[in-house]
This record gives C-alpha cells, structure tokens and sequence, in this order.
C-alpha cells in the first residue's frame, strides 16, 4: 500500500528541444551516466541510457495542445518522449512516454530550466503539476517564475503504454472480502487472490513486467531530461517519487542540479520493498490515533465520542456492522478502510472523513455510501485506478526479491496486527502478488553520494504514515550534503503542497538561489485542520 498508493485496491485488494546544441548533447551523455550505472552491474543500461538520451537530446519534443479528453487546457502542452523497453537493448522496442508542461511565468532572463515531478505511487501520474500555475497556487508562485513545470506519466501510467492486471471494473467490485482474517480459509481465499493477480498481471501485460522497475523509470528520467534540452535536472518528487529521486541522485549524480524529496522512502536495500510495507503498518496505527485525538477533541462538530477511546469503539462498531451486512450492499470492512485510511493519509480528507463518519453516526447511510463504494459507471476513473494499482505492483515485485515462503507473511503480519490492526492484513494482501511474481525480481540500487552529486533539499513530518521519518533519516545520511527539514509533530503525506512558511520559504530559496541553511532545521507544524 505503499508511498502514495493507488487508492481502490485492498484487493481483498521549457526550452525549445528541437534545436539543441551540441554542447547539451554532450550534455546528456557525459560520463557520470555510465560511471554510476556500471557501479550497479548495470553497464549495458548505462550505455543504452547514454544512446537513449543523446537520441531524445537530438529529437527534442514536439510540444502541441494537450488532446482533449487528457482534461489540459492551453496554455499547457503535451508531447511524447520515446524511450528503449529495454536499456539493456536501447534499438529495440520503444515505448512513448507522454510529458506536459507549461512554460515559466516569469521574464526570459527569470528562467533557470525545468522542474520535473514525481509525485508518487508507484502508480501516480505527474501530469497534473503543471495546473499549479493555471490554477494560481500561491505556494508555487514564486517557483513558477523561475521554471518550467513539468510532468510525467511514468512507464506503465496513463497515457505512457499503460498496463492493467485485471478487467477494471472488476477490479473495482465490491464488498470484497474482510482482509482481516478469521480462519485459516480465509487466508487461503486471500492468497488464491493474490496467486490470481501475479497470473493476471503477466496475461495482460507479460511483456511489459521485466522493464517495470526504478531504475529503469529513472533512466526514463534522464532521457526526459535530455528531450527537454536541459543539461541538468531540476526534480521535485514526493512520497515514492523520492525514491525514484534516490535512485536517480546515484545513478546521474553529475547529471542533477536541483532536487527536493519529500515523506520520504527509506532506500537501504533492506528496506526495500516487503520491510517498508511492514513499517508502514506500524506508521499508520500512530497517525490513525492522532486522527482519533482530533475527532474527540471536535467533539461539539462530530459528536463520535469525546476520548479516542469512544471515536474507536465507534469505528469497531461501524466495522462490525459493514462485516456483518455490507452498508448499502456494496461497503464492507474492505471499502471502509479503502475509504478511512485517507484520514491517517492527508489532513485534508480529516474534516472529510470525520463529516461522513459523524453522518452516519447520526443515520444517514447514504454519505458513507457515496463515499466509499465504488462509482460502477465512472469508467474512466475506474480504468484508472486498475492502472495505478498495477503499476504499483508491477514496480514493487520487480525491483527487489520478495519473501516467497507464505510462513514467513503470516508470522510478521499475524504478529503486526495484534498492535497494528487498522491497516496490517489490507497492506499484506495487497503485498502479496509479490510471493508468486511470474518475472525476475532486482537486488535494489544501492544508493549513496557518488562524485557530482549537488546539495539535495529533504522534507519530512515526524508522523507521517506512508514514509515513516526513519526513512528520511537514512537517505540524509546517505545523500552527502543534503540538508532536512523536519515539520515537528505534523503527519500529513506530502508536505511541500502545505502551507507552512517554514517550510514553503526554504523551498522557494533553494530551487531559486541553490541556498540551503547550514544545518538541518526542524519547523512547527502546519495549522491542524477546522471542522
């Protein structure tokens, strides 16, 4: 459940590119791609990556209107960027990836390039960065002058030769069974399932599955920044966008001027991806509870119970009911915390969250309903979370081994659950293709500071439950003069999109001045949300 997760799932779960001089060619192929590459084993994608990017470097993109039904109104751009399947073989098959963007707001002599963004999953689409600047956010203000936005689906996404797993809509159907099991059948249930899924996923998108890994996104990354015509990339990647940003800094350090990475992936080989999905269950109970914390202390608004020990009970009873009679015949356990884990999530779904919870409390079964049962006729929408969650799964199985024994899962999540119940056993089923993956599975890059690597900006709240603050911890460390910024006591995903001017004047600083505090800082938490 990962970094950003596709939401829907607990299955039972810029410049001118074309004229580019040669001086940005040599821009895009210069040593340190292959130096830190080959450090991996990876000689011959580092070479294909060099080829791949002076190809692209060369080609440009051509940058038309967005097509209608991609929902990007002028002045936004779209354009396609051709990257190799497979590095290891750059003149073999390619695959389009689609990129927009909308150029700086500022005066020509203001703009210092573009700013790439990842904003997670795996799974995510980037391509919405750039309405920050149509839709006048004043926390991107400031940087808007200064650069392009940029986004991008990743290999896999949307537009970028998608992949799917299953039929959408049935992928979307509900009730699905309860993930917290009560016997050993439903334990069995639940791994036919996720045996199924790894079936699926290789029928549906066989030969896509090998190529669905970090490394090769952030190869993808490189090319896009060559076709950009920048000789240096400016990145800004959150949740499991920072471990693509990791992943890049090794591979391309020379190749990077800029980088913010935000709620943070721990990137230790170890970490990756079976022990982060762990740690996370343990994250998400603790920021569960300070969502509990502040529905009692609202009180007078939800009118769920003054302690958190009342708002919890309620939730066990609303759990209980939708296990026993799915609510509206379609929400049970499954849907209710498809639907309540946005809370411990964002402190933007907390007022949201709480409102429907408080509404049928009071009777009103219909909100709940709406909200967390799935929307059959939204094919679109359906489609795309089918899409998300296979790319999430494709990425994660195949960039690190799993544990294959089943004894090995249910010992760590039976133990986890006794203390950690509200998201364990959903995060383990949703896991578990990963034990029967049909294709190779990588040792992960090990990431560290290779010769090049500039200063890189870290962000990171205490209490996040998707990138636990260990996470962040380790990358610094890893990552030689990188600076972090702590928000103390704050715990929602994603903290750059906040209002925090701690936080927001730091970023605005760096990506305009290249300046950075000369420690680390730690900043008050963001304002706690009204009801």
């Amino acid at each position: 459940m990962s970094q950003n997760r596709p939401k829907g799932r607990l299955l039972a779960f810029g410049s001118a590119g074309a004229l580019v001089t040669a001086t940005l060619i040599a821009g895009a192929v210069s040593a340190p791609a292959a130096s830190a590459d080959s450090r991996h084993g990876g000689d011959r994608e580092a070479r294909g990556a060099e080829i791949a990017a002076a190809r692209a470097a060369k080609a440009g993109i051509d940058w038309q209107d967005c097509p209608a039904d991609w929902g990007f109104a002028k002045p936004i751009q779209c354009g396609w960027v051709s990257v190799p399947l497979d590095y290891a073989a750059p003149n073999g098959k390619q695959i389009k990836l689609a990129v927009d963007r909308i150029g700086n707001t500022g005066t020509p002599q203001e703009r210092q390039g573009a700013l790439v963004y990842n904003p997670g999953g795996p799974g995510a689409s980037g391509m919405r960065f750039p309405t920050r600047v149509t839709n006048k956010n004043a926390i991107w203000a400031n940087v808007a002058k200064a650069y392009d936005f940029v986004g991008f689906d990743p290999r896999g996404v949307g537009h970028s030769a998608p992949i799917s797993c299953v039929d959408p809509q049935q992928f979307v159907k509900a009730p699905k069974a309860d993930p917290v099991p009560d016997t050993e059948a439903d334990k069995k249930a639940q791994r036919k399932l996720a045996r199924e899924y790894a079936e699926g996923c290789a029928e549906r998108s066989g030969a896509m599955l090998p190529h669905m890994t970090t490394p090769n996104t952030a190869r993808d990354l490189d090319v896009i920044r060559a076709a950009l015509g920048e000789k240096k990339l400016n990145y800004l990647g959150v949740s499991y966008g920072t471990y693509l940003g990791a992943v890049y800094g090794t591979l391309f350090p020379g190749h990077l001027r800029r980088m913010i990475v935000d709620s943070v992936v721990g990137p230790s080989r170890e970490n990756i991806w079976y022990e982060a999905n762990l740690n996370q269950d343990i994250a998400f109970e603790g920021r569960w509870k300070d969502w509990e914390n502040w529905v009692a202390a609202n009180d007078a608004a939800f009118h769920l119970g003054t302690t958190r020990a009342a708002v919890q009970a309620k939730w066990l009873d609303l759990r209980a009911t939708a296990k026993k009679n799915p609510i509206g015949g379609v929400v049970g356990p499954a849907e209710l915390i498809s639907f309540f884990q946005s809370a411990p999530y964002y402190d933007s779904s907390w007022v949201p969250v709480a409102t429907v919870f408080s509404k049928y409390a009071a009777g009103d079964t219909k909100a709940l309903v709406d909200a967390a049962a799935p929307d059959l006729s939204n094919t679109a929408g359906n489609i795309s979370a089918e899409n998300g969650n296979a790319v999430y799964t494709a990425v994660e199985c195949a960039d690190a081994k799993w544990p294959t024994s089943w004894q090995k899962w249910d010992r760590d999540n039976t133990r986890l659950n006794k203390d950690y119940p509200f998201m364990t056993w959903a995060n383990a089923w949703m896991n578990l293709p990963c034990a029967t993956w049909p294709t190779k599975q990588l040792t992960p890059v090990h990431v560290t500071t290779h010769r090049g690597l500039p200063p890189v900006l870290i962000v990171q709240s205490t209490r996040d439950a998707a990138t636990p603050y260990q996470g962040a911890v380790d990358l610094h460390k890893r990552f030689k003069g990188s600076r972090l910024i702590t928000e103390e006591g704050a715990g929602s995903h994603g903290v750059t999109g906040l209002l925090n001017p701690c936080i927001n004047e730091r970023v605005d600083s760096y990506l305009l001045s290249g300046e950075l505090d000369s420690s680390d800082v730690s900043c008050a938490p963001h304002a706690t949300p009204k009801p």
